[in-house]
Formats: structure tokens, C-alpha cells, sequence
């Protein structure tokens, strides 16, 4: 099953999605008449740092022998379609494509397979991120991924049941229509069962939370005007473009 949410008519609904439209309270709704939100609605969002080796590479850095987390503001998740926006005064930004694990039911001192079994399915993640921000790895990159926008979530949650093996996906990334990353599940240093076991030693995850983990290697910049897509086999694809930071000085807001 692919559970979706979404917006319409300025209503937030909840469905399943099929090939070419949602089943939502028995009705059929066009793919074209909503606006996707993301599949649910965490209170907690941890990534995992350099969990490929290739990923590590590329930044001069190796893969850690323990798990390195960060945490993502709920405030930097979008759906699919939305615009993700640039910064004023970044100088580099890069996505990161990578598979999202979504927690079905309280977890907390779970054992791996309890852990297994607590998920209620997989998504696609872009883990945007200004490496500006990242000056000294001891501290935790909060502002580098933390700024609005910075979490697009695939279209739906594709639940556990139709991952036989979550270790056995392709993850690419394309900017403008040209390959960038692509990667597999299986290179994660540290696996699934693992990371939750770790995290919920000392904290309660809750159904809807977001385990983010890892990207592969190939992160690239990106700027205004780019369209970034991150595909993952059996999951799908997630779409966003990039869109410079509109500012009114007179208000002093932004406009998305």
C-alpha cells in the first residue's frame, strides 16, 4: 500500500495512491486537482551522517564506526512539487537522496527486531543541506539542514509489507534531467535495525517520526532555477525545484 497525504481545496486529506489517482473515503481523486504534502506528519526528524562510505570519501572524511545523528526542524518539511528555497547569501547548497525509514508505533529500548518491526514503511528523503555551515564536524549541523524547505518527503508511504528487502534499493539523484548520485541501500555502514536500536536507547520515537539514512556519494551544487529529482527503485520519484529566496525588506518576510 502507498499512503498519501495531500491538499484539496485548501483541505488536508489522507488516501491511498494507486497508478493514476487517490482513493480517499471511497472516492477517486485526479493526481492533478491536489497538492501533495508529505506522507505523514513526524515530531521528530534524525538523519545519520556519512553512513556511506562513498559519501565520506568525497568530503575527505571516512565513514564513522559509531552512528552520528543530527535532527531536522518539522519547519524544513515540503512535499513533492513544492519549491525548495535557496538561501540569501548561500554560496553552496546540494541535495542528498537518500531512504527515509517512517516509525509505525512507539518505540523505545527496542531490540533490532522489534525495532524491524515497529516501521510502518520507507519514502524518499532529499536531505538539502548549505555546506557554508558546516565549518567543524563536532558541532551538529543544525542551520546547514535546518533552514525551511530544506525536507522534501516523496509522495507517499510505502509500507513496510512491499519492502521484501530494504537493502536491496537503487538510489539516483538528477539535476535538470542529468544523472548526479546513484547509489544502493546495501552500502549503509550502519543498517536499519541498528540506527533504531541506537536512537531508542535514550529517546521515544513516535508514529509519524523520521529516521533519515545516509546518502551516497555524488552531492553536487545546485542553484535557483534547478529541478531535482530523486528516484528510488519500488518507492518512486520525488520532484522539487530550486527557487531563490524572495525578501520584502518593507515586511520582512519571506514569500514561498
Amino acid at each position: 500500500m502507498k499512503k498519501v497525504r495531500f491538499l484539496q481545496n485548501g483541505i488536508e486529506r489522507e488516501g491511498e495512491l494507486l497508478r493514476d489517482h487517490i482513493v480517499a473515503d471511497g472516492e477517486n481523486i485526479e493526481l492533478d486537482s491536489i497538492k501533495w504534502l508529505p506522507p505523514c506528519k513526524p515530531k521528530n526528524i534524525i538523519g545519520l551522517a556519512l553512513n556511506y562510505p562513498g559519501h565520506a570519501k568525497e568530503l575527505s572524511m571516512q565513514a564513522t564506526e559509531e552512528i552520528v545523528l543530527f535532527m531536522k526542524p518539522t519547519s524544513s518539511l515540503i512535499g513533492d512539487g513544492w519549491n525548495i528555497i535557496y538561501p540569501r547569501g548561500v554560496k553552496n547548497m546540494h541535495y542528498e537522496g537518500e531512504l527515509a525509514v517512517v516509525v509505525g508505533k512507539k518505540l523505545r529500548y527496542s531490540s533490532r527486531k522489534d525495532a524491524m518491526q515497529g516501521i510502518a514503511g520507507y519514502t524518499i528523503a532529499d536531505d538539502v543541506t548549505a555546506r557554508d555551515f558546516i565549518t567543524n564536524f563536532f558541532r551538529p549541523p543544525v542551520k546547514a539542514k535546518g533552514f525551511d524547505t530544506f525536507l522534501p518527503l516523496g509522495r507517499s508511504l510505502t509500507t513496510s509489507d512491499e519492502i521484501s528487502d530494504p537493502y536491496s534499493l537503487e538510489i539516483a539523484t538528477r539535476v535538470n534531467g542529468e544523472e548526479r548520485q546513484r547509489g544502493k541501500t546495501s552500502e549503509m555502514v550502519h543498517k536499519i535495525d541498528e540506527i533504531l536500536e541506537y536512537i531508542t536507547s535514550f529517546m521515544t520515537l513516535s508514529e509519524g517520526d523520521v529516521v533519515l539514512t545516509g546518502t551516497p556519494s555524488g552531492i553536487s551544487t545546485v542553484k535557483p532555477g534547478d529541478k531535482i529529482e530523486v528516484s528510488i527503485s519500488s518507492l518512486g520519484k520525488l520532484t522539487n525545484s530550486v527557487e531563490a529566496e524572495k525578501y520584502d525588506a518593507a515586511k520582512g518576510v519571506q514569500f514561498i
